[in-house]
């Protein structure tokens, strides 16, 4: 490849991208990746590693998790997805993204075996993180699982801990019909004798970790067992009432992810790695800055007051709701979209009817057009405009908008990618 900008469209033209066909490029075992990973010499075994699964919060607990180590002086990877404004996003070493340079030469040295092996876009990006890695001798590299867990092309390590956030309802079509189907899925990740973190005790589902970690021999904890975090708002947590954190991630429900993200730290500490309460307090004060993750309730200006979230599941939109409740505002405007393959009616059922809406649709082929959206939005009372371009939408919704006015801006990570301030 003669330049990072072809090898990206080399990448998105010739390896089928979830993100934007869905299901198509979904595999179902992790023969590619095993492939993958053992032409580049198996990097996957060469370092060190958390390894998170869930439906919602694993994102924000595996940027928390990198900024704490970066705070203690571990040399940290971190690899996520998907990215929001860069490829490069996907994979970072001490908050920085892998360089464009070395994207070229990775496709440059794998191309013979990728048009072999035929990997999806994904697989090809878990390997190009665990081979960056291996090569940059990282500390310790966050891995967050993509989809899934049992299948998911990550899971091909062995690591310290592994942390499983939450279970609720998404890609029913792939993990199962039931939260105990997508559990089992989730419980893939966990390695015998590795310790599991669960971060949220839900009744429904906890046989399935403790049956799953039993079979295992891996000693499971429930972090809220161990960590009562209560969010008294603008980021401020405590911890039984004594210990309190100031978090960058202001979104009350992270209450529930600094549970889990403290009992795995925990975990470290007894493996031998030196982390104190102000190498805590540090990262996750600082972990937008040290780690640059962006669309967790992010701010996005005042007067009004408009903020983004890339929460789109039913459980993450319910936690969302509950912070737009905490706000102080005359009118609510939403800026929304979301994509063709999920039924929406889960959520479109839980927002407020006296907000008003401005349906839009993300540049990718699984977004819901902005009209078919307003037309099932309508079915749960929900009024608003269609206007396909989310830029226009934000534009047109600042301009409805009076001062004391709030807007809000998601429905889908796509959404929120493409927003021109972020």
């Amino acid at each position: 490849m003669d330049s990072y900008q072809q090898t990206l469209e080399y990448l998105y033209k010739n390896l089928p991208m979830y993100q934007r066909v869905g299901a198509v490029a979904y595999k179902n075992d992790l023969t590619n990746t095993l492939a993958l990973c053992a032409a580049l010499g198996n990097p996957e075994r060469k370092f060190r590693s958390i390894h998170i699964a869930g439906t919602n919060g694993k994102g924000s607990s595996s940027h928390m998790l990198a900024a704490i180590l970066q705070s203690a002086g571990y040399k940290t990877g971190l690899y996520t997805s998907p990215h929001l404004k860069e490829f490069t996003e996907r994979i970072k070493i001490n908050g920085h993204d892998v360089s464009q340079s070395f994207v070229v030469d990775f496709v440059d040295r794998v191309k013979r075996d990728l048009e072999e092996i035929n990997p999806s876009f994904f697989e090809t990006t878990v390997a190009m993180a665990f081979d960056y890695f291996a090569k940059e001798k990282v500390d310790i590299a966050v891995i967050e699982v993509g989809l899934g867990g049992r299948l998911d092309s990550t899971n091909v390590i062995t690591p310290e801990v592994s942390l499983i956030t939450n279970i609720s309802w998404d890609h029913m079509d792939l993990l199962g019909d039931t939260l105990e189907k997508i559990a089992a899925e989730k419980a893939g990740i966990i390695k015998p004798g590795v310790p599991v973190i669960i971060s949220e005790r839900q009744r429904e589902v906890e046989n399935v970790f403790k049956d799953k970690s039993a079979q295992a021999k891996s000693p499971i904890t429930f972090a809220q067992d161990v960590y009562q975090v209560k969010a008294s708002g603008n980021g401020q947590f405590s911890i039984l009432g004594n210990v309190d954190y100031q978090l960058e991630l202001k979104g009350n429900y992270q209450e529930k992810n600094l549970a889990g993200v403290l009992a795995v730290v925990d975990q470290l500490k007894k493996k031998g790695y030196s982390v104190s309460h102000k190498d805590i307090a540090d990262g996750l004060q600082n972990t937008v800055v040290l780690t640059g993750l962006k669309g967790r309730w992010q701010k996005l200006g005042d007067d009004p007051f408009v903020v983004c979230d890339t929460g789109h599941n039913e459980a993450g939109v319910k936690e969302v709701l509950k912070q737009i409740a905490e706000r102080r505002f005359r009118n609510l405007h939403m800026v929304w979209g979301t994509v063709k393959d999920k039924d929406p009616g889960r959520v479109l059922g839980l927002l407020p009817k006296d907000a008003h809406y401005y349906f839009c649709e993300a540049k990718i082929p699984r977004a819901m057009p902005a009209q078919e959206l307003k037309e099932k939005a309508q079915q749960f009372g929900l009024q608003g405009e269609a206007i396909q371009d989310v830029n226009d939408a934000i534009a047109v919704a600042k301009q409805n908008a009076s001062a004391d006015d709030m807007i809000f801006i998601g429905g889908s990570t796509f959404v929120v990618a493409e927003i021109a301030e972020l």
